[in-house]
C-alpha cells in the first residue's frame, strides 16, 4: 500500500520538477515560443478563428444620423482630439506632368541587396523595408528597424527569436515613419496604385513596396490567407511579370505574374509605399503625376473600389467592400466608411468556415473600421470589434491596435480606468506606440 502511495507521487513531483526547469531561462528561451505556438494551435483547435464572425450592432440605430448626414454631408466636422496611429504624409499636390516617353519594355533594377525574414516571427516588414533603404545606399541593418517598429514586449526574459513576436503586422505608417524620423531619407505611402504606376515607378529607378494578401503555409502548417509585403524591383512586359524580392517563400528576383499580383493586391485597397532620398523628390513627384496628391490617391482607390464591388462575390466583394471603407475614411469621410465596413462585415459571415480559405487575419492588418465607428460615435462596435480582434482571431491579446481603439471608446463612453489599462497594455506590447503615449500623457498618466 506505502509502496503504491509513493508512485502516486511520483506523477505530481515529476510534473513540477518540469516546471521548474522550463522557466530556468536557457531552457525558457528555447522553448518558450514553442508552448506560445502549442497554446495557439489548442486555443484555434477548440475555437476555429475562421468560424469567428463580427456583426456591427449599431447600425439600425444611427439610421437617423445617417440620413441627417446625407443632408447636410457639408457640415460633417471630424473630432480632432484623437491623434490616432496612423501617419501624417503631406507632400506637394502637383498636377499629372508625366513624359511621354515610352516605357521600357523590361527593366531590372541593378543595386538591389536582398534580405530575408528569417531568424524571428512576422519580420517581412522590416526585411522588405530594409531591402527599399539599402537599395538607396543606406547602411543600417534590419535589426535597426525591428527595435523601432517591432520592440517587443517589455520583457528582459524574452528571447531574441521571440522579440516582436507579438507584433503580428507592422502598418505602413510605421514604416514611413521610421524612414522620415530615423533616417536621412524620405518615404511616401498611397492607396489606389495601379499597375502603370508601378511600372512607371520602376522604369524612373523607383524601387515600389506594396503590401497585398498571399495564401501561404502559416506557423500551424496550413495554408492561409495573410498580410506580406512585397518590393517590385523590376517587370518584364514580354513575360506579363513583375520582378519582386520577396523575403519569405519565394526569395529574390520572383517573377510574378501581374495578375497574381493585382488580385492579392485589392485585398490591401492597393496600398504602396516609395522611399527615396531628399534629393529626388522633385524627380518622384514628377513620376507620381497625381499620386503626389494623397488625396487624389485615396479618391482614386475609392472610384477603383467601387468598381470592384461591381458584379463581385464571395471574397472578391469582401475585399472589395473594405478597400472602400478604406479609402472613405483616408477622405475622412467616417460615416461612409462605417457603412462600407458594415457592407463588408455582412459579406464575410456569408463566406464558408474555411481556415484555408476564408481571410479571417483581416484585422491583424487593418484598422479602418475602428476609426470608422469611433469616428461615427459607434463606440460599442468599436469595443465589440476589438474584443473580437482579441478574443476570437489573434490566438493571444496583444494587438496594441485594438487595444488602444478600444481604449478610445471605453474613455468615451465613460469607463476611463479600463480605457487607461487598455491603453497601457497596446504600450506594453510597443513600448513605441506613439499616439498611445500621447493619449495617456493627455489622459493625465
Amino acid at each position: 500500500m506505502f509502496k503504491n502511495l509513493r508512485r502516486a507521487w511520483i506523477p505530481p513531483v515529476v510534473l513540477v520538477l518540469a516546471i521548474g526547469v522550463y522557466f530556468v531561462p536557457p531552457i525558457h528561451d528555447r522553448l518558450g515560443h514553442r508552448m506560445d505556438d502549442l497554446r495557439t494551435q489548442i486555443k484555434y483547435y477548440f475555437n476555429p478563428p475562421d468560424e469567428a464572425v463580427f456583426l456591427p450592432t449599431q447600425q439600425a440605430a444611427i439610421n437617423a444620423i445617417v440620413d441627417a448626414t446625407m443632408q447636410a454631408h457639408a457640415l460633417i466636422q471630424t473630432p480632432t482630439a484623437t491623434p490616432a496611429p496612423a501617419g501624417t504624409d503631406v507632400r506637394p499636390n502637383a498636377t499629372p506632368t508625366i513624359s511621354p516617353t515610352p516605357l521600357p519594355a523590361s527593366v531590372a533594377l541593378p543595386g538591389v541587396v536582398y534580405v530575408n525574414q528569417s531568424g524571428g516571427y512576422n519580420l517581412c516588414a522590416p526585411s522588405n523595408l530594409a531591402m527599399a533603404l539599402k537599395f538607396w545606399g543606406w547602411k543600417g541593418s534590419r535589426d535597426d528597424i525591428i527595435r523601432v517598429v517591432k520592440p517587443g514586449e517589455n520583457n528582459p526574459s524574452e528571447s531574441d527569436l521571440d522579440r516582436g513576436k507579438t507584433d503580428l503586422n507592422v502598418m505602413p505608417y510605421e514604416l514611413v515613419d521610421f524612414v522620415n524620423y530615423h533616417t536621412e531619407y524620405k518615404a511616401l505611402q498611397r492607396y489606389g496604385g495601379d499597375l502603370q504606376l508601378v511600372k512607371r515607378l520602376v522604369a524612373n529607378g523607383f524601387p515600389v513596396v506594396a503590401e497585398k494578401g498571399i495564401y501561404e503555409t502559416d506557423t500551424t502548417n496550413r495554408t492561409s490567407w495573410m498580410g506580406h509585403y512585397q518590393i517590385i524591383t523590376g517587370y518584364d512586359e514580354g513575360a506579363q511579370t513583375l520582378l519582386v524580392q520577396d523575403s519569405y517563400l519565394k526569395g529574390p528576383n520572383y517573377h510574378l505574374p501581374y495578375h497574381d499580383f493585382l488580385e492579392e493586391w485589392q485585398s490591401f485597397n492597393r496600398v504602396f509605399f516609395v522611399v527615396y532620398p531628399a534629393e529626388k523628390e522633385a524627380d518622384l513627384m514628377n513620376v507620381l503625376g497625381s499620386y503626389s496628391d494623397a488625396n487624389w490617391a485615396a479618391q482614386q482607390a475609392l472610384q477603383m473600389a467601387t468598381q470592384d464591388i461591381q458584379g463581385a462575390s464571395g471574397i472578391p466583394l469582401f475585399f472589395a467592400w473594405f478597400d472602400k471603407g478604406t479609402s472613405h475614411v483616408a477622405l475622412q469621410q467616417y460615416v461612409d466608411a462605417a457603412n462600407a465596413y458594415d457592407q463588408a462585415f455582412s459579406v464575410y459571415s456569408t463566406l464558408d468556415a474555411n481556415y484555408s480559405t476564408r481571410p479571417w487575419r483581416m484585422m491583424w492588418y487593418q484598422t479602418g473600421p475602428y476609426w470608422a465607428y469611433y469616428y461615427s460615435g459607434r463606440y460599442q462596435d468599436v469595443i465589440n470589434l476589438a474584443n473580437f480582434s482579441l478574443d476570437k482571431i489573434s490566438g493571444r491579446p496583444t494587438l496594441e491596435e485594438s487595444l488602444y481603439w478600444r481604449g478610445l471608446a471605453e474613455y468615451a463612453t465613460g469607463n476611463a480606468s479600463a480605457a487607461i489599462d487598455d491603453v497601457r497594455k497596446a504600450i506594453y506590447y510597443n513600448k513605441n506606440f506613439q499616439a498611445a503615449l500621447a493619449k495617456l500623457q493627455e489622459w493625465g498618466q
